[in-house]
């Protein structure tokens, strides 16, 4: 669609917040239900009609249908943690593990089907599943009346109704997508602990742009898993709080990028963990940055790393670059993305109701943002992939920032029922204390840098080990800088 140029060059503060496992429709699919699926601008809106579809396993067509706020646990939808990963996305979209050879377009048909096979070993682990869940609870979407943090950001900005997964899996690949335009070939979560290509945090280094990474009440997972920001300076690196006040200050940095609150009662919005915690994420993300200092030169991105088996009707495109010459893991070529995902720009220079697609035979993915990155602050590509992705510049269309705050009165939903309890620590914050018994700390005892880690058996206990561990490798550093400083002088 034809817009005027791009106003990037006036944003200096560029903020990315990854939620997790949700699909746009599932999400976001109602957002424009009640005006056909027209946006207040008059823009086609890619949602949901009603009459969308999938066999159940006897054969019979179940409909999407909205999730209500009166419903017994409408924020633990749907009611477990569906399949994820590429075996399972590929029965999602073609109705068995293994995509056809050579590819065929995606039905979409499967998901319904791959929640029944779940749930079928789900329902053997004591609480990981609602009293009631069914596997039609698949279909089940979200509405503007029981998501309306995301919502009302979502038509008092802009939304991207055309953003995909950078890969058809689960999360630790395509979160590797955001930050080094590639997954070096892996597919699963538990193939990779580390990435170690060149991250687009080096690439701002090499620019001195400034950078920094939060997490919400633990050190970042992702410090862990990108190998070469482990030794970063420690400024660059903090908690929620620590986000909440440079931003209220003016210290923000050119690039950040959030983490939200791992565990089974944290804000991640991982199924089935609560829902309405994420929406209270997004609303202090939100009133973090509006009304400070660098709200007029901010624009934030709200997006998801992957669908998480959540339904989508929309077929991934087949067009991907691949990003590098890696092997593919599970014989994945890469030249297909994963499900559309919910993804939701935010600025005072973008107009109200906006919905954004890109004019590129290239969709959004998540190398999107590394490609406005780079695009703003002159930082060449990192790979292939991110070389073909479409930069999100041309949404600021206004010469003159908004002062009004379309979140004015919204109350934050909040849930009646809490999430099962978790019976250790989930595999994110499993994920933050692996990478830090890594960190290399010398210890007097025992054989150097070798570390045992204790038992965890609690999210909390991991999260606890990780900032002790994270203090005393800080540390270190700090005192054998003040002692090499010493002997230099």
């Amino acid at each position: 669609m034809a817009r005027r140029a791009s106003l990037l060059s006036q944003i200096n503060h560029i903020v990315v917040v990854m939620l997790e496992n949700r699909s746009f429709d599932h999400m976001l699919g109602f957002l424009y239900q009640s005006s056909k699926n027209v946006s207040p601008q008059g823009q086609p809106f890619e949602g949901l009609t009603g009459k969308e579809s999938n066999l159940d396993s006897n054969g019979s067509p179940v409909t999407v249908f909205p999730i209500k706020p009166s419903d017994p646990h409408p924020y633990l939808q749907p009611g477990a943690d569906p399949g994820e990963g590429y075996l399972n996305t590929n029965s999602q979209l073609f109705g068995k593990p293994q995509a056809p050879t050579p590819i065929t377009p995606a039905s979409n048909s499967g998901f319904i089907t791959n929640f029944a096979y779940t749930l079928g070993w789900e329902a053997k682990n004591a609480g990981q599943v609602m009293p009631g869940t069914q596997p039609s609870q698949i279909m089940a979407m979200y509405t503007p009346a029981t998501l309306p943090v995301l919502s009302k950001l979502a038509a008092g900005y802009a939304v991207c109704d055309y953003w995909f997964a950078s890969a058809p899996t689960e999360t630790f690949p395509n979160r590797a997508f955001v930050s080094l335009a590639t997954s070096q070939g892996f597919v699963q979560d538990k193939s990779c602990s580390t990435y170690t290509a060149p991250s687009i945090f080096s690439a701002l280094a090499k620019k001195s742009v400034s950078w920094a990474i939060y997490g919400y009440d633990a050190p970042a997972m992702m410090r862990g898993q990108i190998a070469d920001i482990k030794f970063a300076l420690e400024t660059q690196f903090g908690e929620f709080a620590d986000f909440q006040k440079a931003a209220k200050t003016g210290n923000l940095a050119n690039y950040c990028f959030l983490e939200p609150q791992w565990g089974t009662q944290g804000n991640s919005q991982h199924p089935n963990y609560d829902v309405s915690k994420g929406e209270q994420f997004l609303h202090d993300i939100y009133y973090s940055l509006i009304g400070t200092p660098v709200w007029n030169q901010t624009l934030l991105i709200i997006t998801y790393d992957e669908h998480g088996g959540c339904y989508d009707h929309v077929l991934p495109p087949e067009n991907a670059v691949p990003p590098d010459n890696s092997a593919g893991e599970l014989n994945f070529d890469f030249k297909r993305f994963g499900v559309r995902v919910p993804t939701v720009l935010v600025s005072p220079m973008i107009a109200a109701g906006t919905v954004f697609r890109t004019s590129s035979a290239t969709p959004f993915d998540h190398t999107s943002i590394l490609a406005t990155v780079e695009k703003r602050f002159g930082v060449p590509s990192l790979t292939r992939r991110d070389a073909a992705a479409p930069d999100v510049g041309a949404v600021l269309t206004l010469q003159k920032p908004r002062s009004d705050d379309p979140l004015s009165g919204v109350k934050v939903p909040v849930s009646a029922v809490a999430p099962p309890p978790s019976t250790g620590p989930d595999k994110f914050e499993a994920a933050i204390a692996a990478s830090a018994a890594d960190l290399p700390i010398y210890h007097a005892t025992g054989n150097g840098h070798h570390h045992v880690p204790p038992a965890l058996p609690t999210g909390e206990a991991a999260k606890q080990y990780a900032r002790q561990r994270y203090q005393q490798f800080a540390q270190q550093r700090a005192q054998h800088y003040r002692i090499t400083s010493q002997a230099r002088s």
